[in-house]
């Protein structure tokens, strides 16, 4: 698969190259774009104020022009975190898209958003304070509405970005079921 990863709040930090490396060992191509021009942080606090400098239209510009000269290629979208929100609004918008892969994220879905049968999988904390059980909810039904064909997978007691080792939210077991899952459901894409 040709898999466009999407970094979290924090920046294309050394966890996002991991994970690109263990998709690649697993005979994946993948692109990790940086949104944050170089930028990388280990404090929500900051990391928030300069996504929101930027803006969501910005990061999505951004994140359109990374996926351009690959989308012709069908690609599977996948994302951590903010990553994961952006990885869902260009996984929606993209005809040719293979599959969308979310770690620790989700995002509002358009009205208009519609796929056909876009295979989805989710991987969230549970409980998750940026992904509550009533939104999860709301989404699902909202994403199945749009034709996606999704899976959801809970971590209970795992942190918000539990798969990245470099933070305090890490979680080695529940990370390495994510990825033993996410590895099965990419796979699943070639068929």
């Amino acid at each position: 698969m040709n898999i466009m990863l999407f970094h979290s709040t924090f920046g294309l930090r050394p966890a996002v190259h991991r994970a690109a490396d263990r998709l690649r060992a697993a005979g994946h191509e993948v692109w990790t774009p940086d949104l944050f021009e170089g930028r990388t942080f280990d404090e929500v606090e900051e990391a928030r104020a300069y996504k929101d400098g930027i803006g969501k239209e910005e990061l999505l510009k951004r994140a359109v022009l990374a996926a351009a000269p690959y989308s012709e290629r069908g690609l599977v979208y996948a994302g951590f975190s903010l990553g994961a929100a952006v990885a869902q609004t260009l996984a929606l918008g993209d005809g040719k898209a293979r599959g969308l892969l979310l770690l620790h994220g989700t995002s509002d879905i358009a009205e208009t958003a519609s796929v056909d049968e876009l295979p989805v999988q989710l991987h969230v904390a549970e409980p998750d304070p940026f992904e509550t059980d009533d939104w999860l909810s709301a989404w699902y039904l909202r994403m199945g509405r749009a034709g996606a064909d999704v899976e959801v997978y809970r971590y209970a007691g795992a942190g918000h970005l539990y798969t990245d080792s470099d933070l305090p939210d890490y979680d080695e077991e529940a990370a390495e079921a994510t990825w033993r899952v996410a590895l099965g459901f990419l796979d699943s894409l070639d068929d």
